[in-house]
């Protein structure tokens, strides 16, 4: 009896699910879903996955990544795109999304075993890269006279960064851990998406894009790069500031 109260989910972790499952429908459904970071965009939907896996474990993060997988088939039948097709299809709408949420805490959990200042170190210097990322953007939207919402939230996000440095530098290597997790889980996650997608509507997929069939393998495999890098920055942005401020709130 023990072990089964073990395995099932606590009062606050079925509330978690919901609070952070609710919160990815509505980025689904409006423009927050959808931000400029640097001079790329970026979704947000699955900011709520790597959160609820990073506090709560992976079964909780597979939960709230289920609730990601679902919103995303939904969206594709209300409100299809020419890309649509392909989220009809749940091994790439809902297995990547829930697997974004285990993989996230087991990634999490081995950073934490990884000695505290090597760690820090490697995120230190990501990190710093990634604010490179946003000031090139803030460079690009000056050059051209840019300076709609995207230039006022790269700013943001850098000043955010540049705060977010300061607690990975000070702090232990939860931080660290929590950085180099969520940007490597997003990257991770782009990539099973575009995988599936290559595998089953590669030519299809690239004409619906506009884009000639000959060039498949530098489409799919280039979004990889050009929406899962912009993703990870914005995941370990907020992902850190969110659970950072959890932990402090837990040790109050």
């Amino acid at each position: 009896m023990k072990k089964l109260k073990k395995n099932r989910l606590s009062a606050r972790q079925i509330v978690d699910i919901g609070i952070l499952g609710a919160i990815t429908v509505v980025l689904g459904l409006t423009p927050l879903g959808f931000v400029p970071i640097g001079p790329l965009n970026a979704t947000t939907m699955h900011i709520p996955v790597l959160i609820a896996a990073f506090i709560d474990g992976p079964v909780v993060g597979g939960f709230v990544g289920l609730i990601f997988g679902l919103s995303s088939l939904f969206n594709a039948i209300t409100r299809p795109t020419p890309i649509s097709f392909v989220f009809y299809n749940p091994l790439i709408s809902i297995l990547p999304r829930v697997l974004l949420g285990i993989l996230a805490y087991y990634l999490f959990r081995a950073l934490n075993r990884v000695d505290g200042k090597h760690l820090r170190r490697i995120a230190l210097v990501a990190w710093i890269a990634a604010m490179i990322f946003l000031a090139w953007g803030i460079y690009r939207d000056i050059a051209t006279s840019t300076f709609g919402a995207g230039f006022v939230l790269n700013i943001l996000f850098l000043i955010l960064s540049a705060g977010l440095l300061y607690l990975i530098y000070k702090s232990e290597s939860k931080s660290a851990s929590v950085v180099l997790s969520a940007f490597i889980a997003t990257v991770i996650h782009s990539a099973m998406v575009m995988g599936g997608i290559y595998l089953f509507f590669a030519e299809r997929f690239v004409s619906a894009m506009g884009a000639p069939t000959d060039i498949v393998n530098v489409v799919i495999f280039g979004t990889i790069i050009t929406s899962g890098v912009p993703e990870g920055i914005l995941a370990g942005i907020v992902s850190t500031g969110v659970v950072s401020g959890w932990s402090m709130s837990k040790k109050n």
